[in-house]
């Protein structure tokens, strides 16, 4: 569906004509790397950054908002989320370099760059220290929002600010001080006040080293062969779906209690990777919860130690497994 129905349903009468995509019961199956789970009521993609901001402002108060990149680390649940979800990647697009000199850099990198392009594109430029981008499956954006990392490194390592947009359709520039970050989150250090707190990722700026791209880029492919020898890339998943506890490892606990090749329906612990849960073909949302919680059960049981999420599940299922 076009802009008449979008206008339709922002309010205000004067609002100036959108320019992006809306979709009415969109299945958020198509969006997710699961590819399981229920439909968005409403899906919008914007033609850019200046649409999203009208959009976004124009949206009632009361409608709850979501917003996703590549869908790597999200369970919709089957009975759908009944509010907004906004599509950014391949949207707000922008990568570039804004400043460089002989020892570093800035890049700006807008929320719906795949993480591995960035990786790239600072390589091919001659600067190091993303590298690791590349073994995330997701955008900026949403390595922003939970401070996504691998091979020993995280994204808000080399943060230098941000910009968000809040509620309003307002631009913001913000600095690392002003969120808590750390292992897979990041959260503004005003989230407790319901006026500011509303705020999402749209771009960032990241400093890096000077280096070579001959090395960059040997880097990049040895960490490529790492995750494609060690990760079930050959069937749907979300990738790491648990932290690693302090001082332990998910996938080896997880793993110690005799769990892979555990299944629920079409969802299935990995043979290859523990953290790991595959859809083996027509997983359903509740197969895949089922199958985390149990594993949260079964680990806290038999080690003490209980496993925290990373993937974020949003959505309606009938009351079984709200939050």
């Amino acid at each position: 569906m076009k802009m008449p129905e979008v206008n339709e349903f922002i309010h205000g009468s004067n609002m100036p004509i959108l320019r992006g995509e809306m979709r009415i019961n969109e299945p958020m199956s198509k969006h997710t790397s699961w590819r399981a789970g229920g439909g968005a009521a409403r899906f919008y993609k914007p033609a850019d950054i200046d649409d999203l901001a009208v959009f976004v402002q124009g949206l009632p108060a009361d409608e709850r908002i979501y917003f996703i990149g590549l869908g790597s680390n999200l369970l919709v649940r089957d009975g759908g989320f009944q509010g907004t979800v906004v599509a950014l990647h391949g949207k707000l697009k922008d990568l570039m370099l804004v400043k460089q000199d002989a020892s570093d850099s800035l890049i700006y990198a807008s929320a719906g760059v795949a993480c591995a392009k960035v990786a790239r594109f600072a390589a091919l430029n001659d600067f190091t220290g993303a590298e690791f981008l590349v073994g995330i499956p997701g955008t900026m954006g949403g390595a922003l929002a939970m401070n996504a990392g691998c091979y020993d490194s995280e994204t808000w390592d080399i943060v230098e600010q941000v910009q968000v947009m809040d509620r309003q359709g307002r631009l913001h520039v913000r600095q690392p001080n002003a969120y808590d970050i750390g292992y897979r989150y990041a959260i503004a250090k005003n989230s407790g006040d319901n006026s500011k707190c509303e705020e999402w990722f749209v771009g960032g700026w990241l400093r890096l080293k000077r280096g070579d791209h001959v090395t960059s880029i040997q880097s990049i492919k040895e960490l490529l062969v790492k995750r494609i020898n060690s990760q079930p890339l050959n069937l749907p998943n979300s990738g790491s779906v648990f932290r690693n506890p302090r001082g332990h490892y998910a996938a080896r606990l997880i793993e110690s209690c005799g769990l892979k090749g555990f299944c629920v329906g079409g969802a299935m612990v990995s043979p290859k990777h523990a953290n790991f849960i595959i859809n083996t073909g027509g997983a359903t949302a509740a197969d895949i919860e089922s199958v985390i919680r149990t594993i949260q059960g079964i680990v806290i049981n038999k080690k003490g130690i209980e496993l925290i999420r990373e993937v974020r599940i949003i959505g309606e299922s009938g009351g079984l497994y709200n939050e």
